[in-house]
This record gives C-alpha cells, sequence and structure tokens, in this order.
C-alpha cells in the first residue's frame, strides 16, 4: 500500500508498506479521501512538539471498514466511517470526567501514531463511527475539521442573544462560523482577517460583517457597536488574547484554540474586572456524533470549505497550495480510493 511518510522534519515521501492487519479491538479502514490540516504542514516542517518520527500523517479521514480484529464484529465490514484520531486510556482522571481529548496518556492518530495518508489505516473500533447514507464521502471526510468547532462552541455554550467575535478566516474559523450561524443562531457574527479573500470566504460561510484589521486597530473599528459577549481565537497569534479580554463585554466567554510557546502579556484586573471567563480547546472530546447529527440535518455545509481535491500522489503540491495559498485556497482533500 502507499503511505505518505515524514521520515524527520523536511523529509516527506510516499513509501510503499505492507497492508497492516487490524489488532483485537481494531478495524481496518480502506481510506477513500483525507483532509490535510495545518497540524500535519507543521509535523512536514518539524514545528509541531507532539509529533513522533518517522509517521505516516493525516487525522482527517473517512473511509470504509474492509476488515476487523478480535472482539470486534464481522457485521461492522463494509461500514462507511469517519475516524476519531483520539485515541484515550479511559481511566485516568480527564477520561474519568469526559475529556479523553486531554487523556494523560494521549494518542492521536497521526501525530503519535500512524495516520490516515495511507491506503489503509487500523484504528480502535470505537474510533470509527458509521456516515448515514445521506451524507457524501467528501462530506465525512471534514466530520473531524468540524468537531474542532464542535468542542469548543460546547464549552462557549453560544446563544441566539449573543455577539460574536471570531478571529481568522481559516478553516478552524469557518467551521465555528457556519456552527455559531448554524446550529446555534447567534445574532451576529463578526470576524476579523487580514487577507481580502478569506474574510470572503467568511461571508460565505455565514458571517454578518467581516472587519480587516491590516491598517485600522479593531478596538477603533468596533468603537460605535455593541462589546462582543462572545469572543473566540481561531487564529492563534499570542496578541490576540489581551486584545479579546479588552474587547469583550462584562461577563463574556472568551474561546481559544491556539499552540504557540510564546508568551501573552496578561492583565488580572482586566479580567475580573468584567469576570471573564476564558475556555481552552484541544482536538474533540466525543464529538463526532454530534458533528454527524449537524451534517445529516443540514446545519452546517461542510462542502463550502473544499476548495481542492487532488490525487494522493500529488501530496507535496497539496500541502504547498495549503500552506502558501491564503487566497484561494481553504481545505484540501486527497484522494486515494
Amino acid at each position: 500500500m502507499r503511505s505518505v511518510v515524514v521520515k524527520e522534519p523536511g523529509q516527506l515521501n510516499i513509501e510503499s508498506r505492507p497492508v497492516p492487519v487490524p489488532g483485537a479491538h481494531e478495524v481496518r479502514v480502506k481510506i477513500a479521501f483525507a483532509g490535510i490540516c495545518g497540524s500535519d504542514v507543521h509535523i512536514y516542517h518539524g514545528h509541531n512538539p507532539f509529533a513522533k518520527y518517522p509517521r505516516v500523517i493525516g487525522h482527517e479521514f473517512y473511509g470504509i471498514i474492509d476488515a476487523v480484529g478480535e472482539q470486534v464484529s464481522p457485521a461492522r465490514i463494509g461500514e462507511r466511517v469517519a475516524v476519531d484520531p483520539v485515541v484515550s486510556c479511559g481511566h485516568c482522571y480527564p477520561c474519568s470526567v469526559g475529556r479523553p481529548n486531554v487523556c494523560t496518556q494521549l494518542q492521536v492518530i497521526g501525530v503519535h501514531r500512524d495516520g490516515g495518508f495511507s491506503d489503509y489505516a487500523c484504528v480502535p473500533a470505537k474510533n470509527a463511527w458509521r456516515i448515514p447514507e445521506a451524507i457524501s464521502d467528501r462530506q465525512a471526510t471534514m466530520v473531524e475539521p468540524f468537531t474542532i468547532a464542535a468542542n469548543i462552541t460546547a464549552q462557549l455554550q453560544p446563544t441566539a442573544q449573543d455577539i460574536a467575535l471570531v478571529y481568522g478566516a481559516g478553516p478552524m474559523g469557518l467551521t465555528i462560523i457556519q456552527a455559531l450561524k448554524g446550529v446555534y443562531g447567534v445574532k451576529q457574527v463578526i470576524v476579523v482577517d487580514r487577507i481580502a479573500e478569506r474574510l470572503q470566504m467568511a461571508r460565505e460561510n455565514g458571517a454578518d460583517l467581516t472587519l480587516d484589521n491590516t491598517d485600522q486597530p479593531l478596538a477603533e473599528q468596533l468603537a460605535q457597536r455593541l462589546a462582543p459577549t462572545l469572543v473566540i481565537d481561531a487564529a492563534c497569534h499570542p496578541a490576540i488574547l489581551q486584545e479579546a479580554i479588552l474587547l469583550a463585554s462584562p461577563a463574556a466567554r472568551i474561546g481559544i484554540l491556539g499552540f504557540s510557546g510564546e508568551a501573552s502579556t496578561l492583565t488580572q484586573q482586566s479580567i475580573t474586572s468584567k469576570e471573564i471567563s476564558i475556555f481552552s480547546s484541544r482536538l474533540n472530546s466525543g464529538r463526532f456524533p454530534l458533528v454527524i447529527d449537524w451534517m445529516e440535518k443540514g446545519l452546517i455545509r461542510p462542502e463550502a470549505l473544499i476548495t481542492h481535491c487532488m490525487p494522493l500522489e500529488q501530496v507535496k503540491e497539496a500541502m504547498e497550495i495549503f500552506a502558501n495559498d491564503r487566497k484561494t485556497c481553504c481545505k484540501v482533500l486527497l484522494q486515494l480510493g
């Protein structure tokens, strides 16, 4: 089988590997599509602190179960499935309180263990979620990206009365916009970015107002408006958090998704004077069934984010497009099947 392997930072190749055999409690998935994420690019370039090399990358993927291991019903063969990349121990403190995404022994498929940029992958049976017929193959590949939006919004609990401010109109920001508008019915969603084409994507995905803060500070542009009651940082720059705190309404909620190792300078007074709640979110915490339900009901439009679909053989070109074409590219799918 073909597998995309990052042997070490900067070295990515398509290798021929034996087809894996599922172990106990595992299924083997014949992969049809896999999505490229920023974390895949970071592993490729050596900027992901969690990655172990060599690694078959890819944590957003969809396919069909074609073999099962012991303790798995053969009836599952033939199921269309999207794979949750979060593999947890099930018994540590985070797992016991429903937070397997921060398990003390966390493994992420495509980061700590081999992932979905391959013709086949063996995964825990419980991580393979059945896809209803109403959801297309390409849409099914987008379940994982939308679980990021599902996880942070589950913590923030948006309401129709909220005024939301979203930093960043990249793939993460766009999934969040769709969730805020399509699922929660948020009254107003404001999106800030510095690329005009990305702001156009934000409008196409439901943003009510888009702002470019390249030349004019965001505070000036929001000065005559009601302060946001909900702020989500999907741009992940360390300077954003303090600005968000200053711009937010009293009693606002702020959600952060970033992994920057740089320090953010905050003042306690700016947080406690308005009693602002700050939430952080990593990966997803069992949100696959929720997102599949959103898709089946038509509450979100995953196809609106897919701008490119390329064969596995063009993975290097696909990675470059995803990393560098910020004007026309949103989500790139690799086609394997």
